[in-house]
């Protein structure tokens, strides 16, 4: 460690001091990227895509944020960080503009190679710095913004005042990483689950086992649910066309009620041809079999089915069950897919009693409004997680961690 020390004590003499962005803190100095890290630039080499494939191999080749391919031989191999030369996102403070490979690689022309002049230690710390940066007024271009070799060897880097500051400094970043990182995994992990836990509650109801308990409670019998046609259950019938001037994009005085199509809501009419809770089954447009709930008065247009209900059938439980219908598939194939209301009236489903009905519908909206709260949780989260860290790299670049 001390010859470590000594080899960076030489490095902050040699090193050009440059003006200060911000206070650093006692012992730190501001110098420029190239006094710190080695640009290994000439070891590049772009190959096109159909040269590549003519040379499929197993060796990474990278880009300017990123693998981008294989090829078979390599020009690196040691650790070393890659930062964007074109193409990279270097006025979005939330994303990545360097990363770190390791190995044997390959890289192309749109990313500039940097070897810290610390070690492993010093890639990491320069890789966490390079990708908090501000690169603004240090990158050129419009459609495609450019960062040359001479800018990026003069960028303004914060240098500790010992290689041990260093290490504190990567560990500490890495340790809050890996528990933001696990939060994220888990908040992800109920997003992504959304959907499927969402389809496992309807099936429990739509099969009996939601309410089976309730059943018992109530003296209702197991075999009290009955198999009837939708057409038989329930009234179909298609909306009325209006002309596409008539419909608002927006909500006011003049255009008050929602208008139903297709592909569900299409904006807001001065009219309304249906008032009540309804199903409302979209049956042309590229949603088509969507089913949404009318709670108010609408206009329904042709493209849509509205639904209405007798009195021992619930709108609210229609709609639920309609939703795990998959209705598309019903739809004819063509280029305009369509779904005929004749073919809706023909399929079946199992109806229980208005009472075990009004129980199901009362379990889902708890249930669905309980796992909808917990997945918008979970997308605040996935939110602030990124801009958490580009908080704690703006604080560790200033000596605050």
């Amino acid at each position: 460690m001390a010859k470590k020390e000594s080899r960076h004590a030489e490095l902050v003499s040699a090193s050009q001091i440059i003006d200060a962005p911000y206070e650093l803190p006692e012992g730190w100095k501001w110098v420029q990227l190239g006094n710190v890290a080695d640009c290994l630039d000439g070891f590049r080499k772009p190959i096109n895509a159909t040269e590549r494939a003519k040379r499929e191999g197993n060796i990474p080749y990278y880009g300017a944020t990123g693998q981008v391919g294989w090829i078979d031989d390599f020009l690196t191999d040691e650790e070393l960080v890659l930062l964007g030369e074109d193409g990279a996102p270097f006025l979005d403070l939330m994303k990545d503009k360097a990363y770190i490979i390791s190995g044997k690689a390959w890289v192309n022309n749109h990313a500039h190679i940097l070897r810290s002049k610390y070690g492993k230690i010093g890639n990491r710390y320069l890789l966490n710095y390079l990708n908090t940066f501000n690169y603004s007024g240090y990158v050129n271009g419009t459609t495609r913004l450019k960062l040359t070799q001479g800018e990026m060897l003069k960028i303004p880097f914060p240098l500790p005042s010992t290689i041990n500051e260093q290490q504190r400094i990567v560990n500490r970043i890495e340790s809050m990483f890996a528990r933001l990182d696990e939060a994220k995994e888990k908040a992800q992990n109920v997003v992504d689950s959304f959907e499927a836990r969402k389809a496992a509650i309807l099936h429990q109801a739509f099969t009996g086992n939601l309410t089976a308990k309730w059943r018992k409670e109530n003296g209702v019998s197991d075999y009290s649910w009955e198999e009837k046609s939708i057409g038989d259950a329930m009234k179909l019938q298609a909306g009325k066309n209006i002309s596409a001037g008539s419909i608002s994009q927006v909500q006011d005085e003049n255009n008050n009620y929602p208008c139903f199509g297709g592909n569900g809501i299409r904006g807001f009419v001065s009219s309304y041809n249906n008032e009540g809770i309804h199903p409302i089954i979209g049956r042309q447009g590229a949603l088509c079999g969507n089913v949404n709930l009318a709670s108010d008065k609408f206009y329904a247009t042709e493209h849509a089915v509205v639904v209405t209900c007798p009195s021992n059938i619930s709108p609210k439980w229609a709609y639920y069950t309609l939703t795990t219908m998959n209705l598309n598939q019903y739809a004819t194939a063509t280029a305009q897919p369509g779904l005929a209301v004749s073919n809706i009236n023909k399929l079946t489903i199992s109806v229980p009693l208005i009472s075990e009905q009004q129980e199901i519908v009362r379990i889902l909206d708890t249930i669905l409004e309980n796992e909808s709260s917990a997945k918008f949780a979970a997308e605040q989260v996935l939110e602030k997680i990124d801009l958490l860290k580009k908080s704690i790299l703006a604080r560790a670049f200033r000596g605050e961690l």
